[in-house]
């Protein structure tokens, strides 16, 4: 696919979406939508055993377009709330999902970011959440998922901060999960993303699902979510191919059914 601002790859079971909108791939309306329209099918897919977030240039994701958000009109600003069915769609996808932060993810890259089932960060970029400069805050899902991420106290103060953190800054904090180095970004992240796509993507969609509707919950009420979804998982195809490999003493072929 190359009409728009993304490019959609398919190979090996891996569906790459790579954002194409110079100079800072910032986020309009526009790329919105067509997220909204791109993201659901291959979400579904079951072809498409993991999704790649990426970005071209120095930036994943510089975040919200401020041409766009200077007009705080209510509809301007619903249209761009959208964000947020965006990293719904990838935070619930039954495969995972992996954010290659190419380059620098700043505000509402960094809130796509948090929806991602595995977040790699090239050495040469900075992630951080800056909008506090600009009399806003993180408005897009980053005032909810971060405190999760990393705890409240120190949420709140990377979001009051604004800093713009090096890679290896960001991974000592835990906001990104891996820093690699940019010579070997692409490679990395091709090697990662083709073992995710051979994982058991039927535990990996209902692991999302219970942790997603658990988390919160009083213990009793989250423990008979585990248990639905562990009765779901002992019907899979996958269950029964990874318990039988084992006992065959080989390595299990995983299907996502």
């Amino acid at each position: 696919m190359t009409d728009g601002v993304l490019r959609v790859e398919v190979d090996s079971a891996v569906a790459t979406i790579r954002i194409d909108r110079p100079p800072a791939n910032a986020v309009d309306p526009a790329m919105i939508h067509e997220f909204l329209a791109v993201l659901p099918p291959l979400a579904d897919d079951p072809a498409v055993r993991c999704i790649v977030i990426t970005g071209t240039g120095r930036f994943f994701v510089a975040g919200a377009d401020i041409a766009v958000m200077r007009d705080l009109s209510a509809a301007n600003q619903a249209q761009m709330r959208r964000w947020i069915d965006v990293q719904r769609i990838l935070e619930l996808a039954a495969k995972p999902v992996l954010a290659a932060m190419n380059g620098h993810a700043l505000g509402g890259g960094a809130e796509l970011s948090l929806a991602c089932d595995l977040r790699l960060l090239s050495s040469t970029a900075t992630f951080g959440f800056p909008e506090m400069a600009l009399g806003l805050f993180p408005g897009a899902g980053g005032s909810q998922r971060l405190p999760r991420l990393v705890g409240p106290h120190l949420a709140r103060r990377l979001m009051i901060d604004g800093e713009r953190l090096p890679a290896e800054r960001a991974l000592e904090l835990g906001l990104v999960d891996e820093v690699v180095n940019a010579a070997d970004f692409d490679a990395e992240v091709t090697a990662r993303a083709r073992d995710l796509a051979t994982r058991p993507t039927a535990a990996i969609g209902l692991l999302k699902r219970v942790v997603d509707e658990g988390y919160g919950l009083p213990i009793e009420q989250a423990l008979d979510r585990e248990a639905e979804a562990v009765a779901a998982l002992t019907g899979t195809e996958d269950a029964a191919e990874g318990l039988q490999a084992f006992l065959d003493k080989r390595k299990p072929t995983f299907r996502g059914r």
